[in-house]
């Protein structure tokens, strides 16, 4: 489960507007504001959530569910730790 404001932390703190997220989720403009809009829990189909939070996941965000440990306890988003490069592998 995401809540709206979850969604929208997760998106500011990747740097994203909504359209950069619904394209990068598959998804329409008008799906991420109305679940941005949503009270409390996001509902929706659950192919489309899955969607939205990969897509999170990659633009590098953690979501922190109610029940996963974090410092202070609660619903939350960090930023995940970036791996360090890999000096031995080969240029792209």
């Amino acid at each position: 489960m995401i809540t709206a404001a979850q969604m929208r932390a997760a998106r500011a703190l990747a740097g994203i507007d909504q359209k950069t997220l619904a394209e990068r989720a598959g998804v329409s403009l008008p799906t991420i504001q109305r679940m941005e809009a949503s009270d409390g829990v996001v509902r929706g189909v659950v192919d489309t959530l899955m969607k939205v939070i990969q897509a999170l996941d990659e633009a590098g965000v953690e979501l922190i569910g109610e029940s996963q440990s974090s410092e202070r306890g609660g619903r939350g988003v960090r930023l995940k730790p970036v791996a360090p490069p890999n000096p031995k592998a080969e240029p792209a």
